[in-house]
């Protein structure tokens, strides 16, 4: 019988990499990616590699507390079979709570390993067949002008759907997607996403008003934390609501399904802690007739070829906001999927089929267990 292999030594990385400019959203702005990058090695041979994105405005966590939480989790893995990752999951949310970023980045490790020790590309390995996936653009707040600017940028680098940043004031962003729908015509597919930023009253408003621009959906119009206020503004809404900062895991899916309170669900691999519990979320969607998108929290290609390979595995999930790394002024990644304006093609490498430069880890703060 074949012995299973063996956890031997964790790798722990503070990635950073500035934005090309300052990204604005309803309840912050983003001027570089701090993230993890975690390397796990077996006793086989096989290195899986992994990448969580923290944003204290939305997981509560930062890339300190990542790196401190994920050397203590680190330690729980090690002399462990990776290839059992429910355990693994098990282990982690047993010992601590929430951090999903953290256990976002050993997620998507050991579904590197299990999918390399199959010899199989990730997507196959879940049941999925490789597919060109479709991402949206994402336009951060600013003034119309400049906005609209984007937009039209956008476009010509071959966008066929637009997602704006809103959130504001009622006046301010109807002026925005008023400007940007004129500048872009009608082809050209718009969502919106107000981060929290508006009250109920503010939601519905700014959303009827919004009709008349034919818009695909608004995510997270209210605060995470107020459901009962979502599900209000959803049957108010003439446009589709998704939820996202009021999604974590797949107890606030069926929460959320169970109350009837939006039409779509955002999986974001940060936020739910990896794969594992994006499978979750997605099979409590299907369930409930609920649709998923798999969205980003700039994420470099290591964390997006995670996704991809997600999205790919399950045909409930229809939307993909893939496009982090087009923020970034640099790009780490050896392998993983690949751009062409707005088509995303995942590789056919075994694993996740992503990992980081070794010379980008070489100039990082590090930590080894083992």
């Amino acid at each position: 019988m074949k012995q299973n292999p063996k956890i031997t030594r964790i790798e722990i990385y503070k990635t950073s990499i500035d934005f090309v400019e300052p990204f604005r959203i309803a309840i912050g702005e983003i001027k570089r990616g701090n993230g993890l990058a975690v390397c796990i090695h077996t006793d086989s041979g096989l290195i899986g590699t992994g990448e969580g994105a923290p944003y204290s405005f939305i997981t509560g966590e930062t890339q300190e507390t990542c790196f401190e939480v994920a050397q203590v989790l680190a330690r729980i893995l090690i002399g462990k079979n990776p290839l059992a990752i429910e355990d693994r999951i098990h282990d982690m949310d047993t010992f601590i709570v929430h951090n999903s970023t953290a256990k976002c980045a050993f997620d998507n490790a050991l579904y590197d390993i299990l999918a390399k020790q199959a010899g199989l590309p990730l997507y196959a390995l879940l049941g999925g067949e490789k597919e060109v996936l479709i991402t949206d653009f994402t336009i951060g707040i600013g003034s119309p002008e400049k906005m609209t600017s984007r937009a039209k940028e956008y476009v010509q680098e071959g966008a066929s759907s637009i997602k704006v940043k809103l959130g504001t004031t009622y006046h301010a962003d109807i002026e925005r997607i008023e400007a940007i729908r004129e500048a872009i015509g009608w082809n050209i597919a718009l969502r919106i996403d107000a981060n929290q930023g508006w009250d109920t009253f503010t939601a519905i408003k700014t959303l009827q008003a919004l009709e008349k621009f034919d818009i695909d959906f608004c995510e997270e119009p209210v605060a995470h934390w107020n459901n009962a206020a979502m599900k209000e503004v959803h049957e108010k809404s003439p446009i589709a609501i998704m939820a996202d900062e009021s999604i974590f895991d797949h107890h606030d899916a069926m929460r959320l399904a169970s109350m009837r309170a939006c039409t779509y669900f955002n999986i974001k691999l940060a936020k739910a802690g990896g794969i594992n519990k994006g499978l979750m979320i997605n099979a409590v969607g299907e369930s409930a007739g609920i649709a998923c998108m798999v969205g980003g929290m700039f994420e470099t290609r290591v964390g997006i070829s995670a996704g991809s390979h997600l999205i790919s595995a399950r045909k409930n999930i229809r939307f993909a906001d893939l496009d982090s790394t087009h923020h970034y002024s640099y790009d780490p990644v050896i392998g993983g999927v690949i751009f062409e304006g707005c088509k995303v093609t995942l590789p056919d490498d075994p694993g996740i089929g992503a990992e980081f430069d070794p010379a980008f880890l070489n100039d990082l703060q590090k930590k080894i267990i083992q």
